[in-house]
């Protein structure tokens, strides 16, 4: 059967893009109940990208949920997954586009979203776990931009991402996309090996989703030695168990010091929970763990999440 096409950034289609964007956004946007100051006011004219924090990590790995306690956080505009730039790290990763008409997309996009959100002053946090793959641009991009990259056991990441129907094999030949345009279904995203994109659709569905574990952890990995002040790893397991020993390193990276900022982001976090902590355990067979040690081994031994 052949592949679907990915749905594509064109200019006659870009409004699309836009209005779509624009939906997803105010939807999941926290509004602010801050005061009309004159500061607010003045900062839709040219909003706030200095510093952005940008939220990496796998998918499954608890970056939605750790956004969602950054958004309550008085000092920062968060933003889950916008859907035009998501779509267009395809682009900046295959270098399909120029730098500067990139960055212009990318810029233009995150300040008419603080626009759209009302808080056009506050610091811009975005998540996506496709930025994996552009950190150096994104750094490139906005100066002083910060690299918070949340890891999960990629096992217990994999059976997560395997229950969800972006990359089964049961959703091939369907209509459904996700936001960033690539069909439902065992497809090779811009991220998979060149010479393993037929391996990447015939394998099974936990194998897909352990491989896109490794290739998101590996690519911000080896971005962070572009960026070694700008880039903080955190571990989910740790961050869900005992969430004081990490809260007081993540704010102090993302330079966040209010006096109560602390007790709110510790009380998001309070919302979390372990339940799924090493579910792998009694959920993988023999053989699907031997299938995840030849494809993620190495890198969960280096993590420290697999013996031997």
């Amino acid at each position: 059967m052949a592949r679907p096409p990915t749905k594509e950034i064109r200019w006659y289609n870009l409004w699309r893009w836009v209005l779509e964007t624009a939906i997803i956004s105010r939807r999941f946007y926290l509004p602010s109940s801050r005061p009309w100051t004159a500061k607010r006011l003045r900062a839709f004219l040219a909003p706030n990208l200095d510093r952005p924090i940008f939220l990496v990590g796998a998918p499954r790995s608890g970056t939605t949920f750790l956004g969602d306690c950054l958004a309550q956080l008085p000092d920062l505009s968060y933003h889950f997954e916008p859907i035009l730039t998501k779509a267009a790290a395809r682009y900046v990763y295959e270098e399909r586009w120029s730098r500067p008409a990139a960055q212009r997309l990318y810029r233009t996009t995150y300040a008419w979203l603080m626009r759209l959100g009302g808080d056009p002053d506050l610091r811009f946090v975005e998540k996506t776990p496709r930025n994996c793959f552009i950190m150096p641009f994104l750094a490139d991009t906005f100066e002083g931009a910060r690299f918070l990259h949340i890891i999960r056991d990629g096992r217990d990441a994999a059976l997560s991402r395997r229950n969800q129907q972006w990359v089964r094999a049961e959703s091939a030949g369907g209509d459904q996309y996700e936001p960033g345009g690539y069909p439902y279904g065992p497809y090779p995203r811009f991220w998979i090996e060149r010479d393993r994109t037929d391996e990447y659709e015939e394998t099974t569905d936990l194998h897909r989703c352990i491989w896109d574990w490794r290739r998101h952890v590996e690519a911000a990995r080896a971005a962070a030695a572009r960026v070694p002040d700008a880039y903080l790893e955190v571990r989910y397991e740790t961050l869900m168990r005992t969430p004081d020993a990490e809260v007081g390193r993540v704010l102090d990276f993302l330079d966040l010091h209010r006096p109560d900022t602390r007790e709110q982001l510790l009380s998001a976090l309070a919302d979390g929970h372990t339940r799924s902590i090493g579910r792998w355990q009694s959920a993988l067979d023999p053989d699907e763990r031997r299938l995840i040690d030849e494809e993620a081994g190495p890198l969960l031994r280096t993590l420290g999440d697999a013996e031997g």
